[in-house]
């Protein structure tokens, strides 16, 4: 089985690194531009010194017409959020600035995706596709599109807010003393500012958050503020540290990727299409062969925070399209989203 990686930057180093340590695949082939060739043979020379200790994978590189025989393709390839000014977390559109070219960036990663799909469907019409780059929601819509144009089958699947569930997750434990592995909790929408973490779900070992909630804070409101606080900055934390978030969504995507390639049905919050919606965005989904299998069907609100989740999911929904229209039309993101962000995100600032 073999995997390409489109993007050989800090993410598409990590996921090569991850695929390689967990032994995901028998071949990775790096695909960069051209002129990144010395860096990209740099990379793949470094990790194969550790081949021989890890499970026998081999990392190559090469160009789009390796991907004839390609199980899965991953693309990273694009701006991150350093490169493209969106750090600022008072900024409403957040990652989604990235879509567009900007005083900061000379082109938009709407523009490196119109670039790259097409060149992955020439070699392989029918071989799954996982979107990395960020905002994954918005380019798997756009991946999407350039598919649709080509009349290709390729399903898409973004990394959407498998990473942010991980975040909640393991923040929520931090705050109980006890393992992420027992939390059971997910977040939902759009991997960014309107991302709904599904409160009304959260289990440990059974037993509802509402029941466990630490007796420093006053009520179950003040702790969830804190914890959407700190997982909602967690990748501006990572990047004012490191200058990239890069590690953890290496192993995501790795994890997504070995999904597909065995066939696991592996239920994630992962990114597909939603009628429902008209965008891509994040729902918990069976992915194996192909991508995602099947998406949960999710019940009808019974509760007042389920019915909450509900309308913020469609809010982060519309959200997503007021991005890619402004993506289309070319009004960029100077102006602030509509003000009735601020009913369903108050961490979403308008003014």
């Amino acid at each position: 089985m073999k995997v390409g990686i489109i993007g050989v930057g800090f993410v598409g180093t990590a996921c090569a690194k991850a695929m390689l340590l967990r032994g995901s695949c028998r071949e990775v082939v790096l695909i960069d531009l051209p002129k990144c060739e010395q860096h990209t043979r740099g990379v793949c020379n470094d990790l194969s010194h550790g081949e021989p200790l890890c499970p026998a994978t081999r990392l190559t590189v090469g160009g789009y017409s390796d991907l004839r025989d390609a199980s899965v393709v991953v693309i990273t390839a694009g701006f991150n959020e350093k490169k493209g000014g969106a750090t600022d977390r008072k900024d409403p559109w957040g990652r989604q600035k990235l879509l567009s070219k900007s005083s900061s960036l000379p082109l938009g990663n709407a523009d490196v995706y119109r670039d790259v799909v097409p060149q992955i469907v020439s070699q392989s019409s029918s071989v799954p596709i996982v979107v990395v780059t960020d905002p994954p929601d918005s380019l798997g819509d756009v991946a999407r599109e350039e598919i649709r144009k080509r009349n290709a089958m390729n399903p898409i699947v973004s990394t959407g807010t498998f990473l942010d569930t991980l975040r909640f997750r393991i923040q929520i434990a931090q705050e109980l003393g006890c393992s992420a592995r027992s939390v059971d909790a997910y977040v939902i929408g759009e991997h960014g500012k309107t991302q709904v973490y599904v409160w009304s779900s959260v289990r440990i070992g059974g037993i509802p958050i509402s029941e466990l909630i630490p007796p420093k804070y006053a009520n179950a409101a003040e702790f969830r503020r804190v914890v959407e606080r700190a997982v909602i900055d967690a990748n501006i934390d990572i990047i004012d540290a490191t200058d990239a978030s890069q590690h953890g969504i290496g192993i995501v995507t790795t994890r997504i990727v070995e999904a597909i390639l065995r066939d696991e049905r592996f239920v994630a919050p992962v990114g597909t299409w939603h009628k429902e919606f008209g965008v891509t965005l994040s729902l918990p989904s069976v992915v194996g062969k192909g991508g995602v299998v099947e998406v949960l069907k999710r019940p009808a609100p019974s509760t007042e925070d389920e019915s909450k989740e509900e309308v913020s999911l469609q809010a982060s929904a519309a959200y997503i399209a007021e991005a890619l229209q402004r993506c289309r039309d070319g009004s960029g993101f100077d102006r602030a989203p509509s003000l009735i962000w601020a009913e369903w995100f108050p961490r979403i600032k308008t003014a």
